[in-house]
């Protein structure tokens, strides 16, 4: 699996499976069993997606060996805070059945996000995190963040497909040395994107399909990768988009599809701050 070298030499793996929307436990745990058999070695979960236990469960009757494994969980909303921070942290891990993390994100720029964040900085120092990070943070936000603390944010979780590239966001990515990971790289279907005649031309002309397109185009600019599938046919499709590459026209074209928009919230509307402030989970 090819890596990202993290800012503080950490390698991630630059495609892994995420867990969003897979809430079942039996549904989760069976997923995550059949993508680490086929290969996979990064798997990404939130304590707001309640399904770390099942992850859990899948990783340790896996037989992948721990130091093989790059595990990602995430800070929801309601434990933001120092103190609070460092009990959540120790819930997701007890739910995970782990020792140490490979990545904790911040899952939401709201609340006390300074509190949480030093919180995390004594995780790492404390051997129990590898690498810290944040999620939905807009470039201002980041740097604000960045500027602010000891150990840097070692990546940025951001929304990215082709509708919404992240081209400005990704230039103070590049400049702070913060990776870039997508979420939603298909954008739920959003503009029909599995069958927009851009996306479905290119892929028939590898022989490949609209998923395995819009993963490669990711991957070719270096961001790291977490899509979604129950679907084991699917997984191993999603694996194997690293196996080939898109043209620079091709490039060019999916470029072009980009509304400097997001197909799903925007988080420096003050409605959407409340919006999430709201959202409690029983974790």
């Amino acid at each position: 699996m090819r890596t990202v070298k993290l800012n503080n030499g950490v390698e991630m793996p630059i495609l892994g499976l995420g867990v969003y929307q897979i809430p079942e436990a039996e549904a989760c745990e069976r997923t995550v069993a059949e993508a680490l058999a086929l290969g996979y070695r990064s798997i990404d979960t939130a304590a707001a997606y309640v399904n770390e236990g099942a992850v859990g469960a899948a990783i340790s009757k896996s037989g992948v060996p721990r130091n093989e494994l790059f595990v990602t969980t995430k800070l929801w909303i309601q434990d933001m805070g120092y103190d609070s921070t460092l009990r959540a942290f120790d819930r997701s891990m007890e739910r995970l059945g782990l020792d140490t993390l490979d990545l904790y994100l911040i899952h939401q720029p709201v609340n006390d996000v300074y509190g949480s964040w030093r919180a995390m900085e004594r995780l790492v120092k404390e051997g129990r995190v590898r690498a810290i990070g944040v999620c939905n943070f807009q470039p201002d936000r980041l740097m604000d963040l960045w500027l602010h603390s000891e150990i840097k944010p070692a990546v940025n979780q951001i929304e990215t497909h082709p509708f919404d590239a992240q081209f400005e966001a990704a230039k103070t990515l590049a400049e702070l040395n913060v990776a870039h990971e997508s979420w939603g790289p298909f954008a739920e279907g959003r503009n029909n994107l599995f069958k927009h005649p851009v996306l479905t031309g290119i892929a028939q002309a590898h022989g490949r399909s609209v998923a395995q397109v819009v993963l490669r185009w990711l991957t070719m600019r270096g961001i790291i990768v977490i899509p979604k599938s129950v679907h084991k046919e699917r997984l191993a499709e999603n694996l194997d988009s690293l196996s080939f590459d898109l043209t620079k026209e091709e490039v060019i074209r999916i470029n072009a599809l980009d509304t400097g928009k997001s197909a799903f919230l925007d988080h420096r509307d003050p409605a959407t701050v409340r919006w999430l402030s709201d959202v409690h989970f029983d974790i």
